[in-house]
């Protein structure tokens, strides 16, 4: 699989999403988020102090941003950045990776603890958002949870637990209540991070420890792997104009470190399978 630098120069690029025909993805150390189009053109839609990373929409059309360092859910409105969620007395780290659901539900994952001084690590919790703003606990006991999708039928969340590698999964009911927590994929030596999903059901890992991105079914059998040299793969999204552009995005390493090194940037290869669920 050829693959094609669309744009670099970023700071860290995370939480890709396909939207209205463009990607739209964090660059944490610069504070944005901005929105390419196929060309590489770039716009920043709005900045975000506490460092944005993952992204969604509500069903209204309000974009979901997660703020990272002061564990807040925010929406951007016509008024601007507005605190959507506090998620403080549930994340125990900064906070990371997200997917909102078709009714505006907001999955949100963290690190469980402080990474970047020296904490002990620690199980982290799963955070839900509701339309309305209200946080609940709904799951616990997870290795660093992640990137994260929905299927197409909106009745199961996976999340990547990256310290856990593996891939877990939850059925949804119709409150947004999870249950039947179950190992979707054991992931062996590979260090999860973004995901996303296809229509044949298969999820794309990335891999910053393997500078890989590989292709995973349920169970566990990885059909394709995607290296990405020297750079560390932290980030899939599966978009262009028939949703078969897999856009992976790479930096050379992580950390307030990453900043100066202006690393990061996005790839593009073409796969048989398009995106599918949510994100």
């Amino acid at each position: 699989m050829e693959r094609r630098v669309v744009l670099d120069g970023l700071t860290f690029p995370e939480g890709p999403r396909w939207r209205d025909g463009r990607l739209w993805f964090s660059d944490f150390y610069s504070h944005r988020v901005l929105a390419m189009d196929e060309d590489g053109v770039t716009e920043t839609i709005c900045e975000v102090p506490g460092q944005p990373s993952g992204l969604g929409w509500l069903p209204d059309g309000d974009l979901l941003v997660v703020s990272m360092l002061d564990r807040r859910l925010l929406r951007l409105g016509p008024a601007g950045l507005v605190e959507h969620g506090d998620l403080s007395d549930i994340a125990g780290g900064p906070c990371n990776d997200m997917v909102v659901s078709a009714d505006g539900r907001a999955y949100v994952g963290n690190f469980g603890y402080e990474r970047y001084q020296d904490e002990a690590p620690r199980a982290a919790a799963l955070a839900r958002v509701d339309p309305d703003g209200t946080v609940a606990r709904v799951a616990e006991g997870l290795d660093f949870p992640n990137g994260s999708v929905i299927t197409p039928d909106g009745g199961t969340l996976i999340v990547g637990e990256t310290q856990g590698r593996c891939l877990t999964a939850w059925d949804i009911d119709a409150a947004g209540g999870l249950s039947n927590q179950r190992l979707w994929a054991d992931l062996g030596a590979n260090f999860p991070d973004g995901i996303c999903l296809d229509a044949e059901g298969a999820i794309w890992v990335a891999d910053p420890r393997g500078k890989e991105t590989l292709r995973v079914r349920e169970g566990g059998e990885v059909t394709a792997r995607i290296s990405t040299g020297e750079h560390g793969s932290y980030a899939c999204m599966l978009g262009g104009a028939d949703r078969r552009t897999l856009y992976i995005l790479s930096n050379l390493g992580s950390g307030p470190g990453a900043a100066d090194a202006k690393a990061g940037r996005i790839e593009a290869v073409r796969v048989d399978a398009p995106g599918a669920g949510l994100p």
